[in-house]
């Protein structure tokens, strides 16, 4: 459909909306999808009271949890100590050893906030991650691209840090010219990138794909032949299976992210390459 001159781009996908609705025509799913409309201007979204619901939730859980722990835990409480001996265990103290311990409060809290935003993909009335904005993953990934470096400063001195992170040992003093620029690549620009763009990579995909099988199914039920109408079923099905695939991918990318964080900060620590 033409650009209208003098519209912005969610404008012009607002009136194509409205020609086409009148027309009686089902609307395709779009990029305008993972962008929910302002609720009260710029700073009331919906992404930003799903981001805020989630930080509610997750502080509600671990108060109520751990109001009055127990020695013989109750059910709140095994699961808020499973979540974070999971986190301690599996994560901060296999990717970092025994330094690892004192991160694994915040990597428990990020976790938690990541698997949150993420099944809010499949949550009634929600139905999308806030991590399917890439401003969301980026902000994530510049925590962990701060923490590592200022750590790294913080033990070893600026010196001492930019060589070891960028200086291979034991190789021949020219073939730093070509290594020192890839290691920088490696170590400073690539880890913060691909750190957000898997995530939101997934968390996109995932959306996406509900949203063609969801949508599709109604234009398919919407449709004059009855054996049109009888694929729709599939469609419904596929849906309904990938928003149970959803819930592994949501946590699994969870597990993924704070383990690679968890792995940048211990780099950083060590006394070696």
């Amino acid at each position: 459909m033409p650009a209208r001159a003098g519209l912005s781009s969610a404008e012009e996908d607002t009136v194509s909306r409205e020609l086409v609705a009148a027309e009686g025509l089902p609307w395709p799913p779009s990029v305008g999808d993972f962008y929910p409309p302002e609720l009260a201007g710029p700073w009331v979204t919906k992404f930003g009271i799903m981001v805020w619901l989630a930080v509610a939730l997750i502080i509600i859980f671990f108060m109520a949890t751990y109001r009055n722990p127990k020695l013989v835990p109750t059910k709140g409480q095994w699961m808020a100590e499973s979540v974070y001996g999971l986190v301690r265990d599996n994560i901060a103290r296999e990717q970092m050893g025994k330094e690892g311990i004192r991160f694994a409060p915040y990597f428990t809290v990020l976790f938690c906030y990541i698997a949150v935003t993420n099944l809010f993909g499949i949550t009634p009335f929600l139905q999308i991650s806030p991590n399917s904005h890439i401003a969301f993953p980026i902000v994530l990934a510049a925590i962990t691209y701060i923490m590592y470096i200022y750590i790294g400063v913080r033990k070893h001195g600026l010196g001492r840090y930019l060589k070891q992170s960028l200086i291979l040992p034991g190789i021949p003093w020219p073939m730093h010219f070509l290594l020192i620029p890839i290691e920088f690549l490696q170590t400073f620009i690539n880890r913060p990138v691909t750190l957000a763009v898997r995530l939101f990579a997934n968390m996109f995909a995932g959306h996406l794909i509900l949203l063609v099988f969801t949508v599709g199914g109604f234009v398919l039920l919407a449709s004059d032949n009855i054996l049109i109408q009888a694929t729709s079923v599939f469609a419904f099905l596929m849906a309904i299976l990938m928003a149970f695939f959803e819930v592994l991918v949501a946590l699994l990318q969870a597990y993924v992210f704070v383990t690679l964080s968890a792995n940048y900060i211990g780099s950083s620590l060590a006394d070696e390459h």
